[in-house]
C-alpha cells in the first residue's frame, strides 16, 4: 500500500514531465503530423494517464489508510501499479507502432480488477 503512495508520486511527476517534453514543440502544427494525429493524440493520452493513475494510486492508498485496512490488498496494489507501469507504456508503444494499440486490455483490465479488488476488500470490512 505505501508503494502505491509514492507510485503515485512518481506519477505526478512523470505527468509533469511527460507534457512538459512534449509541450516544447507543440507550437508546431505539424509537429508528429498535426494535432489530430494518431501519434500526437496518443502522447497526449500517455500524459494524462500518468495524471489519472497516479490519483487513482493515491486515492488507493489514502483510502486505505483512512479505513484502517492492513490486510488482504495485495492484488489491488500490484493491479493498480501494472496498470500505472503498462497504460502509459502502451501509450507510448502504440504512438511509435499502430500495432501495440492491441495490448490496451493490458492496462485497462489491471486498473479495473484492482479497483474491482479494492472495492471488494473495503465491503468486507
Amino acid at each position: 500500500m505505501i508503494v502505491n503512495l509514492y507510485a503515485a508520486w512518481i506519477g505526478l511527476l512523470l505527468g509533469c514531465i511527460a507534457g512538459a517534453v512534449p509541450g516544447l514543440f507543440f507550437h508546431r502544427a505539424d509537429w508528429l503530423g498535426g494535432y489530430g494525429s494518431w501519434a500526437r493524440r496518443l502522447l497526449r493520452l500517455a500524459h494524462i494517464s500518468f495524471f489519472g493513475l497516479g490519483f487513482i494510486n493515491l486515492a488507493f492508498a489514502l483510502t486505505a489508510i483512512a479505513l484502517d485496512l492492513k490486510t488482504g490488498l495485495a492484488a489491488a496494489s500490484w493491479l493498480l501499479l501494472a496498470g500505472a507501469v503498462l497504460m502509459p507504456l502502451v501509450c507510448y508503444l502504440s504512438a511509435w507502432r499502430m500495432g501495440f494499440r492491441h495490448l490496451f486490455f493490458l492496462p485497462a483490465s489491471a486498473v479495473m480488477l484492482g479497483v474491482a479488488a479494492f472495492l471488494w476488500r473495503m465491503f468486507q470490512s
